[in-house]
């Protein structure tokens, strides 16, 4: 089994077995297993990043079986430098999540731990995937955990939350599928997305394929304006859920528009660059313009995400190599900033079982630690140069004003509000004196959790100092796919 089959396979594996265990007992073992299968997992994915060969396009470690021979349906991995930090990150992240959620957890633990294992591989599997319905088959079957997790373990409309965000998803994927079907027909049997790339297209096809992906790729990111899922999930989730929605699930969608919607439709893509850029500044600045009026910690986090994300979808439009290294190094800090954000919400909550901004004021008084970390990953959210949140906003502005002046303008502006929101919120829950009594009976971070977000404050400086490893990988994958799209494929 080659390495990339593992790191899907082996938390999937692991998984499988905590689901044979009793319901409430043993939860000890349980969550050393869930964290021995995150590590195992995780360990099995660095040797990739190892033996990866940066100086060529080509896919690597590719793997390639029968599935469903007669229809054409193939087993087919592999990764390039646009997907292998998305594998590594998927991984790291799943090991940070199962530590976090170590003692917070009291019910179905066997369940709840197994949910993030089997969203893992499936997640992997999305990144690696080199044939098309293989990619449907992981895209679709990561919704089965996430709204598990969502269902069971959720607030207090977590069944509500759970819906929306399954039913806004899958209808948008039900497209995709039809643009799938169309591609195998016309390509006379293949779903080899490789050869999907290669074929000529008519105009009227490239387009109605274009839109086809969006309605999949935009809802997942999410976009303006199918983005309102997002802020219920995200309220309703546990920690550890928001902390995967945020890190690594919305950007399932970012990486399809670099899979798909570029290669496959290029003429599409640059005829109808505008809406995507239009769409993305909406996103940026409207959201950012939302996120500020938010009480609700983790709904301004989420609203903050959205912004986020509409950098990515700026950068991939541009058409540039800056804009698109940009998207890419920006989903990676992202995943690394939003994932902190949440589970220092999910601190706070744990001991107050509060997320309103209201109930909080002074914490720093009381819990000096975990303010230290808190106020690095606000400084991230904002954009701060020398962190991660930093250096992909960076690069796709820098991008933008080469493409526009007004339109760097535009998306500069997302800084100042990034700002705005993170630091109100900082300045509010802990600043200031002690506000109330559980104010005052706050304990400082347990060893468990200073583990956890130091691992993600060290992720967030090496990234945001030193971004030499993530764009060198990306380099020549990025080049190959902009020279790709640069060539019309009109029939």
């Amino acid at each position: 089994m080659g390495l990339l089959s593992l790191s899907i396979w082996l938390p999937i594996a692991f998984g499988t077995v905590l689901l044979m265990l009793g319901r409430d007992e043993q939860q000890a073992a349980v969550r050393w297993i869930a964290l021995i299968g995150a590590l195992a997992g995780f360990l099995v994915t660095v040797p990739l990043y190892g033996q990866f060969d940066a100086s060529t396009a080509a896919m690597q470690f590719v793997e390639l079986h029968p599935w469903f021979e007669r229809y054409g349906v193939n087993y087919h991995l592999g990764v390039d430098g646009i997907s292998l930090w998305f594998v590594l990150l998927t991984a790291f992240i799943t090991v940070i999540v199962v530590i976090a959620s170590w003692s917070s957890i009291t019910e179905r633990v066997n369940q709840y731990m197994a949910a993030f294992l089997i969203l893992s591989g499936l997640m992997i599997g999305v990144f690696a995937a080199l044939d098309g319905m293989l990619f449907y088959v992981f895209f679709e079957a990561t919704l089965i955990p996430m709204y598990l997790i969502i269902g069971v373990w959720g607030g207090p409309r977590k069944i509500y939350a759970a819906f929306k965000f399954f039913l806004y998803t899958l209808l948008g994927s039900l497209l995709m599928l039809v643009a799938l079907v169309y591609l195998y027909v016309t390509s006379g049997g293949s779903f080899d997305i490789a050869t999907w790339q290669q074929m000529p297209l008519t105009g009227r096809a490239q387009t109605l394929l274009f839109l086809a992906f969006l309605a999949a790729f935009a809802v997942k990111v999410p976009m303006w304006p199918v983005h309102t899922w997002l802020p219920d999930v995200h309220v309703e989730a546990p920690t550890g859920g928001s902390a995967v929605l945020a890190a690594i699930m919305l950007k399932l969608g970012a990486y399809g528009f670099l899979r798909f919607s570029l290669p496959i439709t290029p003429d599409a893509s640059r005829e109808l660059a505008w809406l995507m850029i239009a769409l993305s500044i909406v996103a940026v600045i409207y959201v950012g313009l939302v996120a500020l009026v938010q009480q609700d910690m983790k709904k301004l986090v989420a609203y903050s995400s959205v912004a986020h994300m509409g950098f990515v979808t700026l950068g991939f439009f541009l058409f540039s190599e800056l804009g698109v290294t940009g998207g890419l190094v920006q989903m990676i800090g992202h995943g690394f900033v939003s994932a902190a954000m949440f589970l220092c919400i999910g601190v706070l909550y744990d001991r107050v079982h509060s997320r309103e901004i209201a109930a909080y004021g002074g914490v720093v008084n009381t819990m000096p630690k975990f303010t230290a970390f808190a106020l690095l990953f606000a400084m991230a959210n904002c954009g701060l140069p020398g962190t991660a949140g930093f250096v992909g906003e960076w690069l796709v502005i820098l991008a933008s004003v080469k493409a526009n002046f007004w339109l760097g303008l535009a998306a500069a502006s997302a800084l100042i509000f990034g700002a705005a929101y993170t630091l109100w919120m900082v300045k509010r829950v802990y600043f200031g004196p002690v506000a109330n009594d559980h104010v005052r009976e706050l304990q400082d971070i347990s060893g468990r959790e200073f583990l956890v977000l130091g691992f993600l404050a060290i992720a967030v400086l090496w990234m945001g100092l030193y971004p030499k490893p993530l764009t060198d990988v990306m380099q020549v994958s990025v080049s190959e796919l902009l020279r790709h799209v640069a060539v019309s494929k009109l029939n």
